[in-house]
């Protein structure tokens, strides 16, 4: 089987990566640098595919500078109204506007040059719906996968198949008329090597997002950091309070690599969820964390006894005060801190590996290819 994944990465992360390292020399030598960063599911998907006999690759299909690198080297014009594809590529203009022109047909005729059996969008908003109608004229399946608040119906209705980690999601899409499966995240041990050994010189970290979807737990992280220090990378530090007390404590952006190896060198990381997650444990954080060996000290959801056996695996908490307790607690309890973090790791490579996810995944498309 042939499998084309779809993906769309932040621009604050292909800015970071493009004002570090600069355009390389052709479209497969950038892709290439971009995949090595880790960022998101970097290669995930296809390298593990690809062991289990599939035929897989990714494209990236915001990457302005890569595709029309692609664009170039393939004789396609990708004229427009660069004002428009600003506006285009804004947080919720799309929903008026669409995304970008140049998006939708790069990565229409990268789809048709492919011939993939099945097209996995990791983003359901990245492509118009109209782009998505085209697109399955070129494949046998149309799947998307979502872990993050909805895109417009009208995007989610093109799809043959809605992958998601949020098991709520599953039983909301039937309900529309949509079909959808579950399927949990994972971590890619291959992480462990590239990284190396690392030596644990921050006590407690903290990388996330301060959307306002984060807001119910950035208070929690706010109200606790005012009684134990707490290392913060992450993105959007604009939609903090110029009075937070999370900006004394914030040391910047952390992506890819940078990310998994302060992950690393933590001792406690703290994890909490979106509130589109409502009560359920899923993130990335939760196997980022634990596959790094770190303890992980998250959010208390009804289904994270499901995932990790919580107190031997990972430590849950429910509110600020509770969550500075656990914190002061496990400090000073290095040796049982140190069993929590090796048994949540062993969990998380033996279960929640992507060479397993995608065992799984594959058996889900076979049923409705």
């Amino acid at each position: 089987m042939k499998i084309l994944i779809v993906d769309a990465y932040y621009h604050k992360f292909l800015d970071s990566f493009y004002k570090k390292y600069g355009p390389f020399n052709n479209y497969d030598e950038d892709l290439k640098h971009i995949l090595a960063e880790c960022f998101g599911t970097s290669d995930y998907y296809s390298y593990n595919l690809k062991k289990i006999g599939q035929k897989a690759k990714e494209i990236i299909v915001n990457d302005e500078i890569l595709q029309k690198k692609w664009a170039l080297e393939n004789n396609l014009a990708t004229n427009g109204n660069r004002f428009i594809s600003k506006l285009q590529s804004l947080p919720y203009a799309y929903r008026l506007l669409g995304k970008p022109k140049w998006v939708q047909l790069l990565a229409l005729d990268q789809i048709k040059r492919y011939r993939p059996h099945v097209v996995y969008i990791q983003d359901l908003s990245i492509l118009n719906p109209s782009t998505l109608g085209e697109v399955k004229k070129y494949c046998k399946l149309l799947v998307g996968q979502i872990a993050s608040p909805l895109p417009p119906e009208k995007n989610l209705r093109q799809f043959d198949l809605i992958i998601t980690s949020f098991p709520h999601f599953v039983q909301r899409f039937r309900r529309m008329g949509i079909k959808s499966e579950y399927l949990k995240l994972a971590f890619e041990p291959r992480i462990l090597k590239k990284i190396g050994k690392q030596k644990r010189i921050y006590d407690v970290t903290f990388i996330g997002s301060f959307t306002p979807y984060h807001m119910k737990g950035t208070k929690i992280l706010e109200e606790a950091i005012v009684n134990i220090p707490i290392n913060i990378w992450g993105q959007g530090i604009e939609f903090l309070s110029p009075f937070s007390p999370l900006r004394k404590c914030y040391h910047g952006e952390a992506w890819g690599i940078g990310m998994y190896k302060i992950l690393a060198q933590s001792k406690i990381v703290i994890n909490r969820h979106i509130s589109v997650a409502e009560n359920n444990a899923n993130n990335m954080r939760l196997y980022e964390a634990t596959g790094m060996g770190a303890m992980l000290l998250t959010d208390k959801k009804k289904n994270l006894a499901e995932l990790f056996d919580i107190g031997k695996e990972v430590v849950e908490y429910s509110k600020a005060e509770d969550l500075v307790q656990k914190i002061n607690y496990y400090l000073k309890s290095d040796k049982q801190r140190s069993e929590i973090a090796r048994a949540g790791q062993r969990r998380t490579i033996t279960n929640y590996n992507y060479l397993e996810t995608m065992k799984q995944l594959i058996k889900l498309i076979n049923r409705y290819i």
